[in-house]
């Protein structure tokens, strides 16, 4: 099998078609759907700020870490915000590398919320307790974020070979942090789970359960409701099933396990992606494998085009198929009850 070797700045394009042709294998996506796939609105404006994080995480699609220096201008923000203040679309998706991190990410905030509508910040919750980022909790509450936070367990074990040693710990505290000022209870906060290895997420329903129980009896923690997500075989997860030789497993069982229910509630269909360096994409998955939106289709946000875009018809991939395998993925957690 080919070897895969990440590039840490600026992800050459050679190494971005690496990574589709070693994940284009089987059935092809749109042979499974039975038709073309396409947009049937834009509800949420999905906005990735940049690739700098303070962790770096064994799952992560993005390739976020401290070296990261992609990161989103003013002017590309401002240009976001003008899209809402234009256009009636209901929710602002803040997401990253760690989108605090972003200079932007606070005046995003504050605008959205200011325009009426719902945003998240979707959250690796270490970061609330690294220096310049400790009044985050007040902030975000002020504002009526919803936080959606990455938690891929509720052991110690699991979470810290996943994300880092240390990183459950942390991540109990802000949790702790969180509640104090009103998350969990008056305010959402969404945990995220993600499978640990070449799996797929178990019932969404019974693992919110299990993670009520535990982090209630253990910590005291409260939270509103959990979201399952797949690992897409992209970047960093992809080297790392290239490395243990089960790529090939992964990509048989996301094929294998097709949901056409699911296919019909895929993410991408109600969502636009927005690049750091104001490009536009179907998710944040086409985004960071550089699959731009079809031809003849507004390339960046500045050129941002209501009806050309609402009924656009989506790029697909082999990698498609983790949104809809067995109950489904999206940035909603399972797509199936």
């Amino acid at each position: 099998m080919p070897t895969l070797t990440l590039a840490r700045q600026n992800h050459p394009l050679a190494e971005t078609h690496r990574q589709l042709d070693l994940i284009d294998r089987g059935k092809p996506f749109e042979l499974s759907l039975g038709k073309p796939l396409r947009a049937t609105g834009i509800g949420v404006l999905q906005v990735n700020v940049g690739k700098l994080c303070n962790q770096t995480c064994a799952h992560c699609h993005v390739d976020a870490g401290p070296d990261r220096r992609e990161i989103m201008s003013a002017e590309t923000a401002e240009q976001c915000l003008d899209v809402l203040e234009r256009h009636d679309i209901p929710t602002l998706d803040i997401t990253g590398g760690a989108p605090e991190m972003c200079p932007q990410f606070r005046r995003l905030v504050t605008r959205g919320h200011q325009l009426g509508r719902h945003v998240i910040d979707r959250c690796n919750l270490t970061i609330l307790l690294a220096p310049g980022y400790t009044d985050l909790p007040e902030f975000l509450a002020a504002h009526r974020v919803e936080i959606v936070a990455s938690l891929p367990c509720y052991l110690m074990e699991n979470v810290d070979k996943q994300r880092g040693t240390g990183v459950f710990d942390k991540s109990i505290e802000s949790l702790k942090r969180l509640n104090a000022v009103g998350y969990g209870r008056e305010l959402p906060l969404t945990l995220v789970y993600n499978p640990v290895g070449a799996s797929l997420p178990p019932d969404q329903e019974k693992l919110e359960g299990a993670y009520r129980e535990q982090l209630r009896s253990r910590f005291g923690i409260e939270f509103t409701r959990l979201f399952t997500i797949a690992n897409m075989p992209i970047s960093r997860f992809l080297e790392d099933l290239v490395r243990n030789d089960k790529l090939e497993i992964y990509m048989d069982k996301l094929i294998g396990a097709y949901n056409p229910v699911a296919a019909e509630g895929v993410m991408c269909r109600t969502m636009l992606s927005v690049g750091w360096d104001g490009r536009l994409f179907d998710c944040d998955f086409n985004q960071m494998l550089e699959l731009e939106l079809g031809s003849g289709l507004p390339r960046n946000i500045s050129e941002f085009d209501l009806d050309a875009l609402k009924n656009r018809r989506i790029v697909t991939r082999q990698h498609c198929y983790g949104c809809t395998a067995g109950a489904g993925s999206s940035c909603g957690g399972s797509l199936v009850g």
